[in-house]
């Protein structure tokens, strides 16, 4: 038997082997209480912009509360190392809340789902090892949620990285795809649910326990591999979910009832916005897993076909002329405006046209950008009122009714074709009505088709223009040229 003595202190006490009678466990049963009550709060505010800063303070509040009863409860190594934890820690997460920019914010969350996939992982490991140290059996509840804990953790930490690597551009974002990869994951799967049964039968073998881990470890890599970058919103929200449900059941393990309920609450709410993101995308979340969606790279129509199909490109002057003589406007973010950072010279050219009597709207489509409410992340750093941001079904029917429309970075969550054409990739996916409103520019870098690899056919309708250009750079000559008409 290998010896893991020198673990037996941290081994102890993650197992919780504290004692639990007593007024203290009673006094912390009720922390833990208010804990949850805190988390529940605060997931509830979370749901509205204008409450959303206040519900996250508060879920904060209730996780540092549900620390300290832990501390009380449970003596874990040494307080002055956990001390100088929560001290690193929490300078890393000062650091990175006050340099990470809101552009960057869905590769940090996405990074941030590994680590709580990771330390569920860790902490079930450290339980299975205290096992197989002191030669004791656990009994079959312990046995099971511990196994699916380290799964689950390990696959949520890899997957996690590939996600962080695709959207930080370290690795290509689009789908990778290789000879017999469904078959071959299937396999893996299978022979990952092998281990996590022989562990549970025959919870002693800790080279069997090494090689889950790394099965785990490869099959978050593969599952994440084959999905493409305009998934994200749909896989980080997933990923969410996973690593609440690794924290929950190793909330099992080491009878932690605050570790257990928060970790169901992260869990339930990721898989609801998992379905949220997929209906808004009209797939189903089996195509957005295993359907190698965008892994064939989209080309753009040559010029001399763009201009055969009637393209209209206007200069920046023309389109100040329009908006001029506009009394209602209603932009359409997408990811194009976050890649060229354009949201505050976007906000600029708001307060302009709203300074002359023009009402101004945003029109934001669920799936817009790399993950889950990316354009209200951003336009509120930008100052944007929340009262202004409106989402499918409220700005929708709106667009009939509107002078302009205008799309910066938005691609496939705009495209007509959702609506009509049944050989569409993206057919009966929600979209914005845009076509709809009387003039619409589209400020984009070129007539590239979207993530689905499919020509957008608002590029070329007949009340559309085109503004080609980086979309910072061209929203600012917008809001100088607006001061000769102004």
């Amino acid at each position: 038997m290998v010896e893991f003595a020198y673990l037996n202190p941290l081994l102890a006490a993650v197992e919780g082997e504290a004692q639990d009678a007593g007024p203290l466990a009673a006094v912390i049963q009720l922390i833990y209480l208010g804990a949850v009550v805190c988390f529940i709060l605060g997931l509830k505010r979370l749901s509205h912009p204008l409450t959303a800063r206040s519900g996250n303070i508060l879920a904060a509040v209730g996780m540092f509360v549900a620390i300290v009863a832990t501390l009380l409860h449970r003596e874990i190594v040494s307080y002055p190392l956990i001390v100088i934890g929560i001290v690193v820690g929490s300078g890393i997460g000062a650091v990175f809340a006050r340099t990470v920019k809101m552009t960057a914010m869905p590769q940090m969350v996405a990074l941030l789902n590994g680590f709580g996939g990771g330390a569920s992982a860790l902490v079930a490991g450290a339980a299975f090892l205290r096992y197989v140290n002191s030669g004791e059996a656990p009994t079959l509840d312990v046995a099971i949620t511990m196994q699916l804990s380290v799964l689950i953790g390990t696959v949520t930490f890899s997957g996690s990285l590939i996600a962080f690597g695709k959207l930080q551009e370290l690795l290509t974002g689009r789908a990778v795809t290789y000879p017999l990869q469904k078959p071959l994951n299937a396999i893996l799967f299978a022979g990952v649910l092998a281990l996590v049964v022989w562990l549970v039968v025959a919870p002693s073998g800790w080279v069997v326990f090494a090689v889950l881990v790394g099965a785990g470890l490869l099959l978050g890599v593969f599952s994440v591999i084959p999905i493409g970058g305009a998934d994200m919103p749909v896989v980080i929200s997933l990923l969410n979910s996973y690593s609440g449900l690794a924290a929950a059941l190793t909330g099992f393990v080491i009878n932690n009832h605050g570790l257990v309920i928060s970790g169901a609450l992260v869990g339930a709410s990721g898989l609801f916005l998992t379905n949220i993101m997929c209906k808004a995308m009209n797939r189903s979340l089996g195509n957005v897993l295993f359907g190698a969606f965008g892994a064939a790279p989209a080309l753009a129509p040559t010029t001399q076909a763009a201009a055969a199909r009637g393209v209209r490109s206007y200069s920046v002057e023309d389109a100040a002329m329009i908006f001029a003589s506009a009394n209602s406007v209603i932009i359409v973010p997408g990811y194009g405006m976050a890649v060229a950072q354009a949201q505050h010279v976007v906000k600029e050219l708001t307060d302009k046209l709203a300074a002359h009597g023009i009402d101004v709207k945003f029109a934001i489509h669920p799936v817009a950008g790399r993950m889950p409410g990316h354009m209200n992340v951003l336009l509120a750093e930008a100052d944007v009122p929340y009262e202004q941001l409106l989402d499918l079904e409220g700005v929708n029917p709106l667009f009939p009714q509107t002078d302009v429309a205008l799309v910066i970075g938005a691609n496939d969550v705009v495209n007509p074709a959702a609506r009509h054409d049944k050989a569409s990739p993206i057919y009966g996916m929600p979209i914005l009505d845009v076509d709809k409103a009387r003039t619409v520019m589209i400020c984009k870098r070129s007539l590239n088709p979207g993530f689905a690899g499919i020509d957008n056919e608002l590029f070329y309708a007949e009340g559309t223009i085109m503004l080609f250009g980086d979309g910072k750079a061209t929203i600012t000559r917008l809001v100088a040229a607006l001061d000769d008409f102004f």
